[in-house]
């Protein structure tokens, strides 16, 4: 656990980050700088997560990537999707074929006529959408056909599709950034095994 907090800082370390926030934000309301700077101040370098490059596209934190999609949509695609969404009660369980999946979301926006599509996943850009391909090729299809242009999960140029439109985080944080699917999983087993454990013991 690291000790640094914004009492034991050095006073170099606060005129370096006072200097970083002047170059940022020289032009912003002081209110806004001293929220920077008490942000900086209280961050641990040690701290895990630092973002890089998922591969073709998108961000990586630790093991952790980041997928955003926005396109547009066919007409009377948001109601069938919707339509689709509630026949399944917003219950994706083929989508756990891929095991490296975390989550994914759907919004609709413009008045129905765009989505965009999020999502979070272990590993690389290429290996992701190759899982799709080869593991829940019909889901995605399902999911997607909806998408102006979408040409088919297995149609070679997918990965240039996908790419078209996805866009590169900005900003992103991962509370745990170096526990895959796999690993959580493996842990919630192993902690429910042990809370068996203890109750039968008690």
């Amino acid at each position: 656990m690291s000790d640094i907090t914004p009492q034991n800082k050095s006073s170099n370390d606060l005129a370096d980050i006072k200097r970083k926030v002047q170059e940022v934000l020289g032009d912003a309301p002081d209110l806004l700088k001293l929220a920077l700077e008490n942000m900086l101040r209280e961050q641990d370098p040690n701290t895990e997560g630092h973002a890089g490059s998922a591969g073709r596209i998108g961000r990586q934190s630790g093991k952790i990537s980041e997928l955003t999609a926005m396109a547009d949509l066919k007409p009377g695609g948001a109601d069938r999707l919707r339509r689709i969404f509630k026949l399944v009660n917003g219950n994706f369980n083929g989508a756990q074929k891929v095991s490296t999946l975390h989550d994914m979301r759907f919004v609709f926006f413009e008045n129905d006529t765009r989505i965009l599509f999020a999502t979070t996943y272990d590993g690389d850009w290429d290996t992701y959408i190759e899982d799709f391909a080869t593991k829940i090729p019909d889901l995605m299809d399902l999911l997607f056909s909806s998408v102006e242009g979408w040409p088919g999960i297995t149609d070679p140029g997918v990965k240039d599709f996908i790419a078209g439109h996805q866009i590169t985080a900005d900003g992103w944080y991962v509370a745990n950034p170096n526990l895959s699917v796999v690993e959580t999983r493996r842990l919630q087993k192993q902690n429910d095994a042990l809370q068996e454990f203890l109750d039968k013991i008690a």
